[in-house]
């Protein structure tokens, strides 16, 4: 006899998300209604980042793919760290975005390629941009944003670890290589990199009419995946053309313009990026659901266990309530807080770390420009001043990372000595459900230098994400090393840290040609930079010690007062007579095992949507 299939996992999903909420609205109708709230708003815009090495033909794909020829200036045209971010409108418009520092600047799409590329002059008066957003009435973008990441050097140098950072917040990379020859060791050193951070990768192999061999360079780089990259070994490529789709758009009639169209492999390369994209998109959302429905889960298991406790021994869970609440308020009250104490030398530790770390990246920036520096020829030490901005600007937001990871452990340590895990679990949900505000660092605002300055540095975004934003975000975008004891996040805050470096450059430097006079400006410019960074650093430490104390005694301030309603709760237990605390607790042991049962289903089908590589439809 043939088992009976096993639904798919969108299908799995879906079953178990009713099934949980529909337990949830029975026992915690507040966690229902919030993990409801948290899917309606799911629908998550998904984002393809686009990558390759510099005149692989990225750009004219993009543009080709929008139907806008000349719209993305090309590679050779671009060498500077800012992204084009391609979305949806009814009209054309552009935006030069400089996140939490200045406010965006309409942009004329005829002057597109100035504020881009390093070749061309800004409009006077203005900063370089952190990235520009385009958008237009264009059918592809009304269901996922493209960003078409900057050309400043080959996958093995700065353009790699930009093109990574990018790939780090992307539903799904679309990997360009054209048919000139086979993959560099950079492109095969990126695709190893990059494994571990997105699960989805589409290949395109681009200018295929120009290149008859482009057949044999396509088995060359499937033998190359394999060996090399393993994880790609089956990875389908997408011959395409721009040249003829943009063809097409000038053909003398509707026959040849479809022909051209088919030839170009451009819907092809389409369809599958919504079907393949676009699925992953509505999986990840749901496992964002699961996310919800796991904090949710475990704050009423908590909640249940101690009903149940309430029900059995009443008068000893009255005495462990309150001697607890009265721990917490000697914590909370007295002048000697040792978590304070513990808290602020955790931070100068984070200080002194940050110190070595900015000093070792600066240096070894320093060292290996200095050798693109002695093996450069004319052309390549006048493209080095660009390289060396990315790489400044890759290097502060490093740091940004670190120092933020750093601050968010400090917290979860004091967390974890002063609560419990079920308190923990307690707190998390009362967080998420807040929609806690973020906690906002900012240094102060500097004013612009002049042209004759040799460094300008521009404050990039600075701030915190409560638990509830949290808690909507892709469950790719944290993995493992988001997650606490309980297998959930529980800080009560979380702080994110950004020191965008910009444009460290001054126009009288940036095509310096001499050899000698380049590595004198560098190390000025790198000794600058990290004197900036140190200052800026040390400057929101204080801020985030200041404001994680806040946060702490606010923890410490919900926990108290959960307890006293938790006291009330029982005080309600103990006036049921037996047999109506009898009937009482079998109803509260029949949930809980529900709920944990729940709970190892939801995390099971976290770890399957993780992992999944899906082509589906959103589950219903």
């Amino acid at each position: 006899m043939t088992a009976p299939a096993q639904p798919s996992l969108p299908k799995q999903v879906a079953a178990h998300r009713e099934q949980m909420l529909n337990l949830l609205r029975e026992v915690a109708p507040d966690s229902a209604a919030w993990v409801e709230e948290l899917r309606g708003r799911r629908r998550r815009q998904p984002t393809v980042v686009v990558v390759g090495e510099t005149n692989r033909g990225k750009s004219s794909l993009v543009n080709a793919l929008l139907g806008q020829p000349g719209l993305s200036p090309v590679d050779a045209d671009v060498a500077t760290a800012t992204y084009l971010v391609f979305g949806h409108a009814e009209q054309w418009e552009a935006r030069a975005c400089y996140p939490g520092h200045l406010a965006p600047i309409q942009v004329d799409l005829s002057q597109l390629i100035n504020w881009v590329s390093a070749s061309h002059e800004l409009p006077e008066g203005h900063l370089p941009p952190r990235y520009v957003e385009v958008d237009g009435p264009v059918d592809l973008l009304d269901k996922i944003s493209i960003v078409d990441t900057p050309g400043v050097g080959g996958l093995d140098s700065v353009h790699g670890e930009l093109a990574l950072e990018a790939a780090a917040s992307a539903t799904a990379l679309l990997f360009v290589v054209d048919a000139s020859a086979p993959f560099t060791v950079g492109e095969l050193n990126f695709l190893r990199n990059v494994g571990d951070r997105v699960e989805t990768v589409l290949f395109t192999l681009s200018k295929v009419d120009q290149f008859r061999g482009w057949r044999q360079v396509l088995a060359a780089n499937q033998e190359l995946l394999r060996e090399h990259a393993p994880r790609f070994a089956d990875a389908e490529f997408h011959p395409v053309s721009a040249r003829m789709a943009e063809m097409a758009g000038k053909a003398p009639n509707e026959q040849a313009a479809d022909m051209l169209k088919e030839k170009s492999g451009l819907s092809a390369l389409a369809g599958a990026l919504q079907e393949l994209v676009i699925g992953k998109a509505a999986m990840l959302a749901e496992a964002n659901t699961m996310r919800a429905l796991t904090t949710a889960l475990e704050e009423v298991k908590v909640k249940l266990t101690g009903e149940s406790r309430a029900l059995t021994t009443g008068a000893d869970e009255v005495k462990a309530l309150k001697a607890r609440k009265e721990e917490l308020a000697v914590q909370r009250k007295s002048a000697t807080r040792g978590w304070q104490v513990k808290m602020r030398g955790e931070i100068q530790r984070a200080r002194m770390e940050n110190t070595h770390e900015v000093s070792r990246e600066m240096r070894d920036m320093q060292t290996w420009f200095r050798q693109q520096i002695d093996a450069a020829d004319k052309d390549a030490l006048a493209s080095l001043s660009g390289q060396v901005d990315a790489a400044l600007q890759l290097v502060s937001r490093r740091v940004s990372t670190s120092v933020g990871a750093r601050l968010n452990k400090i917290g979860e340590n004091v967390l974890t000595g002063l609560f419990s895990a079920d308190e923990l679990a307690i707190l998390q949900a009362q967080y998420a459900r807040a929609g806690q505000p973020p906690v906002v660092l900012r240094s102060p605002e500097k004013r612009p230098g002049t042209s004759e300055d040799k460094l300008m540095v521009m404050m990039g975004i600075s701030g915190g994400v409560g638990l509830g934003k949290l808690a909507t975000l892709p469950l790719g975008l944290f993995g493992a090393a988001a997650a606490g004891t309980l297998g959930v996040i529980v800080a009560p805050v979380t702080i994110i840290l950004g020191l965008g470096a910009g444009w460290w450059i001054s126009k009288t430097r940036r095509h310096a040609q001499d050899k000698q006079h380049m590595k004198t400006w560098l190390t000025d410019a790198i000794a600058d930079a990290r004197s900036t960074l140190d200052q800026m650093v040390a400057d929101q430490l204080i801020q985030a010690e200041q404001e994680l104390s806040l946060a702490l005694d606010d923890a410490l301030g919900r926990r108290i007062t959960g307890i006293e309603t938790e006291l009330r709760e029982v005080d309600k237990a103990m006036r049921l007579d037996a047999t109506e605390r009898s009937k009482r607790l079998q109803i509260v042991n029949k949930q809980m095992a529900q709920v944990e049962s729940g709970t190892e289903t939801a995390k099971t089908l976290l770890t399957r949507i993780r992992t999944a590589k899906v082509k589906v439809a959103t589950p219903a």
